[in-house]
């Protein structure tokens, strides 16, 4: 079943809409919270968490990319899942790595991003941003801030060396620092 045949089971609130949904994007929610959480059940639980969220927000959201649209709840669920169970400790991971690198690019960009003409034209220089990387490059990065991918598992996919590809993502994040200075969103 495509993605708007899907959506439209939402929209005429048919519990089938969840079926759907699980059958053709539960493993890469799964993926997606396992790479952050490294936990099944916690995994498990927040890809449920997804099913419910969407079932709840649409409508009146009628997202035009589905795929990006539960893969994007996934992850900022799993996100919030892993500060909740991590509060009190600090834990040497990857994910505090990408939450500093991560935190990095946020900082440039202002609080009132919420703004919907901001935010429009965020994704257009952010299309314009990843449409100027190679593509591995692009991959790279994309593996990395959006799935959460390990830099180990982003450089075997790769063949490539760990220091390369965290090279890489530097790299890559200095242009997108340049690109986001240059278009006006200040930051440290």
């Amino acid at each position: 079943m495509d993605d708007s045949q899907i959506i439209n089971l939402y929209f005429a609130r048919d519990e089938n809409a969840i079926i759907e949904t699980k059958n053709k994007y539960q493993n890469m929610c799964y993926r997606i919270a396992q790479n952050i959480l490294y936990n099944r059940e916690d995994s498990e639980e927040c890809v449920n968490d997804t099913w419910l969220f969407t079932w709840n927000n649409i409508p009146p959201r009628r997202p035009s990319v589905f795929s990006s649209f539960v893969s994007k709840i996934t992850r900022n669920t799993a996100i919030d899942r892993y500060r909740k169970r991590n509060a009190q400790k600090r834990v040497d991971s990857h994910m505090e790595d990408i939450a500093g690198e991560v935190e990095k690019i946020g900082n440039a960009i202002s609080s009132d991003i919420e703004d919907y003409l901001k935010k429009k034209e965020l994704v257009k220089l952010f299309d314009f941003f990843l449409g100027k990387l190679s593509e591995r490059d692009r991959d790279i990065f994309i593996r990395r801030y959006w799935y959460m991918d390990p830099i180990k598992k982003i450089a075997d996919r790769h063949a490539s060396g760990e220091s390369k590809i965290k090279s890489i993502l530097a790299r890559s994040r200095k242009k997108l620092y340049g690109l986001l200075k240059e278009a006006g969103y200040e930051g440290e």
